[in-house]
């Protein structure tokens, strides 16, 4: 069969941990993506994304980088990887969602205009708690089966 090849060099960046499931169903689709990874965590009172980990090798950025998240709540985690990045020389970043709120959204059309935000779909609202309504409860939670443990 004729067949095309990418010439960029692509980089899948899963936010961990929730991230992590969606790796192997991009990694079907485009087999010679790179993995790199971001560990991030929402401050349950500030809402703020904290980083923890970072495993971008040094000097040498992909193209385009597609960071994997399945939820886009307030987009402050992807605000954060999409800086990270940036900085360590991506000119290209994507984000993938599988469910997203309209005011993650808007924030990204704000504060990285050059973005661009794939989503499978788009729920209501965030609640006070800055939780997708209505949402599907925590993502990494659903995929490691780990909802009620500590």
């Amino acid at each position: 069969y004729d067949g095309s090849e990418l010439s960029q060099s692509i980089g899948l960046v899963p936010i961990l941990r929730a991230g992590l499931g969606m790796i192997d169903p991009v990694l079907s689709l485009l087999p010679t993506a790179e993995v790199w990874h971001l560990g991030l965590y929402r401050d349950e009172t500030t809402s703020r994304p904290v980083e923890y980990y970072s495993k971008l090798p040094p000097g040498r950025p992909v193209d385009v980088a597609m960071v994997l998240d399945p939820m886009l709540a307030t987009g402050g985690s992807a605000v954060l990887a999409y800086h990270t990045l940036k900085r360590w020389g991506v000119s290209q970043v994507k984000l993938l969602s599988i469910i997203s709120a309209p005011e993650g959204i808007d924030r990204l059309k704000e504060e990285c205009p050059d973005l661009e935000v794939y989503v499978c779909a788009v729920d209501q609202c965030l609640n006070q708690r800055n939780f997708i309504m209505p949402g599907l409860g925590d993502a990494g939670d659903r995929i490691f089966n780990t909802a009620g443990h500590e």
